[in-house]
């Protein structure tokens, strides 16, 4: 009866041991885990770091005026995105243009979480470009056109550094001015955008928007 009473334990151990999942600490698995749950920690550090340090400084140097952009023929993007831009994903990908001009904002929308401002830049009355003003920022220009400060390669995989895009984003629209409409008003702005042609309207990423008094 005793002997019975020990198998049937043994038996019992086995089952609950089979059913068990073991992580060995420092497996991949287990860091994978580990860093998905830092990593909100971890961007806001970077942006603390290099935000305002690099990535705005960088994009004042760099920045194209949109009307050279403009005047490019369609067929000749390539040429002003190995001048002026950063290609993400290899041949065929978008060029990221860090860019600036002046303009006049036709029509401002705050309505939609995905808020935005067309811009006449040339002054013949018709929008050249989209400044988004957020909540909702669209694409990756900002993370894509500065390589230098966030190289792909420094993060633990794709997840992070769409994490870091949509933190950029959130980072630049939220410096924006929020007081009064900026509807009919000429500003100033320094951002980056994502083309893949040059007659396509620049739907901007704005870090900088200075509104004329």
């Amino acid at each position: 009866m005793r002997m019975k009473l020990l198998m049937a334990v043994s038996m019992t151990a086995l089952v609950s041991l089979s059913s068990c999942k073991l992580v060995k600490t420092g497996s991949a698995e287990g860091q994978t885990a580990a860093g998905e749950a830092g990593d909100d920690a971890r961007i806001v550090s970077l942006l603390q770091e290099t935000y305002d340090a690099k990535l705005v400084p960088l994009l004042r140097s760099k920045a194209v005026d949109l009307m050279v952009l403009k005047a490019q023929p369609s067929k000749n993007i390539d040429d002003a995105g190995q001048t002026f831009g950063v290609r993400a994903g290899g041949a065929g990908g978008s060029w990221n243009f860090p860019v600036k001009a002046t303009g006049k904002v036709l029509e401002e929308n705050r309505q939609s979480k995905a808020g935005t401002a067309t811009v006449d830049i040339d002054g013949d009355g018709q929008p050249d470009a989209t400044l988004q003003l957020g909540t909702v920022v669209k694409g990756t220009a900002l993370r894509d056109v500065a390589p230098s400060v966030y190289d792909f390669s420094k993060f633990r995989d794709q997840i992070e550094f769409a994490k870091l895009g949509r933190a950029l984003n959130d980072k630049a629209v939220s410096a924006l001015p929020a007081a009064g409409s900026l509807q009919g008003k000429t500003v100033s702005f320094i951002g980056a955008t994502s083309l893949r042609s040059a007659g396509e309207k620049p739907l901007i990423v704005p870090v900088v928007v200075e509104v004329a008094p």
